[in-house]
């Protein structure tokens, strides 16, 4: 919708998958979501330009997605139909493999489609900050996907040279966008796709001004222990007066971005795309790095609620440091919205309004990463 306010010609591709992944899971957004059908009809009510849908699995519907191409014409494709959440692809066999089959299948027919296509199309795809994993990267700020290194030789010589920043994924969706980058590497250097990648950290908020017109244009608001995100979570759990649920240490720290500044790094990409030629373009898409027990004590002191530290179900360092080049968007006019804006408080006011909805059953974090995970939940339940 975004795009379309920009006066972009806009082209749905998506298969739903998210909203079957609702039916399997029982569990819905905690706001009300209407179709697809529904949510394009109100666009176009209150005057948006119309964008069209096309229903298609790109991940296997190879030679429709070709022809699609080769219809359309676009000069760009926004990617993000990948399954999106480490908890869901860590839940069992069968949701790591759909996740690998799903991602990873779907990046790499979208890059042999545009090459069989034969035209030049910039790929803005969302990446995960999740690909230089949540280590202790010892104060060392993590540059904007490219790392300089100094080889050594025998003869005692150097040289520099500059690799994709080494990857460490933390989960089967992590190694799913690190998967993402070496395709992207390869065919960018092979057929010289123009490719910009956003390595995305936790979206939080829940509106973008384009989303806030009508109610039937409403955005997921995913609180369960599978696709909540954490700093929503906490907010909710406030809202319903439900212990905020921190675990671990709450020593964990992640990258953080609010929805309305993700929205409108997506279209700076699109504005700023690389040059035949050039190297794949990469983006730390995040505005500010936070511990997950100080945002919780911070939520704690704007609503009152009460902390609740349970076992990690995730495999990861107890704590971790991230300091995160983004200037590339701050320099491209990106101003951050960041937590001390108010918005914390309208997240708390829309999770009261729905929260008749929540199920409180499905808030706790279920999917542990491993035995030894799984064993102390069972044992704090």
């Amino acid at each position: 919708m975004n795009l379309a306010d920009e006066g972009h010609d806009v082209l749905i591709v998506d298969n739903l998958s998210r909203r079957k992944i609702d039916i399997d899971l029982e569990v819905e957004s905690l706001t009300p979501i209407t179709n697809i059908g529904e949510r394009l009809k109100a666009w176009e009510e209150i005057g948006g330009k119309p964008i069209r849908f096309e229903h298609m699995d790109i991940a296997h519907e190879y030679d429709r997605l070709v022809t699609m191409l080769k219809t359309e014409r676009p000069d760009a494709v926004v990617h993000f139909a990948e399954q999106r959440a480490a908890p869901y692809s860590m839940k069992s066999s069968s949701t790591k493999r759909y996740t690998v089959d799903n991602n990873v299948n779907g990046t790499h027919n979208l890059l042999a489609a545009i090459v069989e296509s034969g035209l030049d199309i910039h790929i803005v795809h969302l990446g995960t900050m999740g690909v230089y994993g949540y280590g202790s990267h010892r104060g060392a700020t993590i540059p904007e996907g490219y790392l300089k290194v100094e080889v050594p030789q025998p003869d005692g010589s150097r040289f520099e040279e500059e690799i994709l920043h080494p990857a460490s994924p933390g989960s089967v969706y992590h190694m799913t966008k690190t998967l993402d980058q070496l395709l992207f590497l390869y065919y960018n250097k092979n057929d010289q796709i123009r490719i910009t990648d956003l390595h995305q950290g936790i979206v939080w908020g829940t509106n973008t001004e384009a989303t806030a017109r009508d109610t039937r244009l409403t955005n997921r608001f995913d609180y369960d222990g599978d696709y909540g995100t954490v700093l929503n979570r906490f907010l909710m759990q406030a809202a319903i007066g439900y212990p905020l649920t921190v675990h671990g240490t709450g020593g964990q720290t992640r990258a953080f971005i609010h929805i309305r500044d993700s929205v409108q790094c997506v279209q700076i990409a699109l504005e700023n795309p690389p040059t035949k030629g050039e190297r794949v373009k990469i983006f730390n898409q995040m505005t500010e790095s936070h511990q997950v027990g100080e945002l919780a004590k911070k939520v704690a002191g704007l609503t009152g609620a009460k902390l609740n530290y349970l076992p990690n179900p995730r495999n990861e360092a107890v704590e971790n440091d991230l300091i995160v080049d983004n200037r590339c968007f701050i320099e491209l006019g990106l101003k951050p919205t960041t937590l001390d804006d108010g918005l914390l408080s309208e997240v708390v006011d829309v999770a009261k309004r729905w929260a008749s909805r929540c199920d409180r059953s499905r808030i706790p974090c279920v999917s542990a990463w491993t035995t030894t995970q799984a064993e102390a939940i069972k044992q704090a339940s």
